[in-house]
């Protein structure tokens, strides 16, 4: 039978295609006026945060603390790269969500899988008053001059739609994508930075992790990755498959304690600190926890091999993004 091998958990942001000299650009826009949350999920002004922040924080972005951090999630990618080439996939379900790539406020499904046999990835398209950095950041997403059609194991897609449906899932599908954009950044951010010595079929699954008010509750999402290991275990053949969480953690204000709770949950298993997560606190960026709360899921016969995680702040007031870099096997 089929069987999910390899568990990856891998967060995805611009900062990771940044400089340390770029990270003061990112916290300008953080400033200006970025839709911020606080720890406790509430609306708050970046002055409210910065009245707020542990003043130890402006130790950490010094200019060789960045500069280090930036250097130590350059080789996690690295090392994600090589786990996912030697786990000789046949096929790799990517758990990723959509901001407003392909789906919006006229058409927003909760789980989303796409089944076309191919997925188009297309070079960035920023307007022309897009800063030099922010093109940098955005760019470890697309391909560089050519549109690319990756692969998609799109048999093994319609067959977790059918197992998915028989355990009352309802899941939205998709054959071909609508908008000019291409395949959404937490896929891409795959294609590009995680695939660099050969490229593997995929599965994408889109969930709504953003976008309130229908996005799946962290029991619903890790109950979805016991089901898809179940349905890729009741798929023909001996494939072996594995399954990607994109995205994540704690963004655009970091929490460290969040964060190390996810960690430490998904190495225990202790599904329970995952499913009873306050839905409130899984808004803005640290909305794509979900993506790892479903691999944690897929994961429960697997061990965590390795972890590392990495607070990147960016600014005096907190804001930054937690990265977070996992391989269960």
């Amino acid at each position: 039978m089929a069987e999910i091998v390899v568990g990856i958990g891998a967060s995805h942001s611009p900062l990771l295609n940044s400089p340390a000299e770029d990270y003061p650009k990112h916290a300008e826009k953080d400033a200006e006026g970025r839709p911020l949350l606080d720890k406790h999920g509430n609306k708050a002004t970046y002055g409210e945060l910065l009245e707020k922040a542990d003043p130890k924080i402006r130790d950490e972005i010094r200019q060789e603390v960045l500069e280090a951090k930036t250097a130590a999630c350059t080789r996690n990618i690295e090392r994600l790269d090589q786990a996912i080439r030697d786990a000789k996939l046949d096929a790799l379900i990517i758990i990723g969500d959509d901001q407003n790539e392909q789906y919006g406020d006229d058409n927003m499904p909760a789980i989303l899988i796409y089944r076309g046999k191919t997925i188009i990835n297309n070079p960035l398209n920023l307007g022309p008053d897009a800063p030099e950095f922010w093109r940098k950041a955005r760019s470890q997403y697309h391909v560089k001059d050519e549109s690319v059609e990756y692969p998609v194991a799109h048999e093994l897609a319609s067959h977790l739609i059918d197992e998915l449906m028989d355990a009352e899932f309802d899941i939205a599908q998709a054959n071909r994508l609508s908008d000019p954009h291409g395949e959404g950044h937490a896929f891409g951010y795959v294609h590009q930075r995680l695939m660099t010595r050969g490229i593997i079929p995929i599965v994408p699954v889109a969930l709504n992790t953003y976008f309130p008010p229908n996005q799946p509750r962290p029991a619903r999402c890790y109950k979805l990755g016991q089901h898809i290991a179940k349905a890729v275990r009741s798929w023909g053949g001996d494939e072996r498959i594995g399954i990607l969480g994109s995205g994540g953690l704690t963004h655009f204000v970091v929490d460290e304690e969040l964060d190390r709770l996810v960690l430490a949950a998904c190495k225990k298993k202790t599904a329970d600190k995952l499913k009873s997560i306050d839905p409130k606190l899984l808004n803005s960026g640290t909305s794509e926890v979900r993506n790892w709360i479903v691999v944690a899921g897929a994961c429960e016969h697997l061990d965590t091999a390795w972890q590392e995680y990495i607070p990147c702040y960016r600014s005096a007031a907190g804001t930054g993004c937690g990265m977070g870099f996992a391989v269960w096997n």
